[in-house]
């Protein structure tokens, strides 16, 4: 692109997609990556211009830039309160980590929040797992007489849900009157 011929364009095109940066991130607080992806899209389909990909993305890229420069977005923060939003839902520490690996962020960040959860719970799977059962009404939530056959059915949920074996099994296996007492510690 030449900067020098194209000056205005270049310059609207900036201005407006640095404007439709700043409303998307007043609205929805989005990770870096759903902010490229968002002005990527917007541009395709408001703009319809006839610049190189190559030449957009590099907008973007700076438009990005100068937003975390200005603290705007921060992945570590969107990271740590999606992971506590998630965890409260009753996600597995690996539903957490695979939604947070799909919203663009990087390793790091996902292993640090996740870091953080275990160390202010002892068990955050195990907790997350019950909340599930709660929600579902599944394993000990079910009548007793329906229990056995809706075990495997149960199981398949909470595999599903991202929860290993063990765990699965250990909550399967407890009785209404143990459940409920350990709910209401969580």
């Amino acid at each position: 692109m030449d900067p020098i011929s194209n000056k205005k364009e270049f310059e609207d095109l900036t201005a407006n997609l640095r404007d439709l940066a700043y409303s998307y991130i007043e609205k929805y607080n989005p990770s870096k990556q759903q902010t490229k992806t968002y002005l990527l899209k917007k541009y395709l389909k408001k703009f319809q211009g006839s610049k190189v990909k190559k030449e957009i993305t590099e907008i973007i890229d700076n438009i990005v830039l100068g937003l975390e420069k200005n603290h705007y977005l921060n992945d570590s923060l969107y990271s740590d309160s999606k992971a506590r939003m998630f965890l409260r839902r009753g996600y597995s520490l690996n539903k957490i980590s695979y939604s947070l690996k799909s919203k663009g962020i990087g390793y790091e960040n996902i292993k640090l929040s996740l870091e953080k959860i275990k160390n202010k719970k002892s068990d955050p799977d195990f907790s997350s797992a019950m909340k599930i059962c709660k929600k579902r009404r599944i394993g000990p939530m079910r009548p007793e007489s329906n229990r056995e056959i809706f075990y495997k059915k149960d199981m398949g949920i909470l595999a599903r849900s991202g929860f290993s074996y063990d765990i699965s099994k250990k909550i399967l296996s407890m009785t209404q009157k143990e459940f409920n007492q350990l709910i209401k510690l969580t």
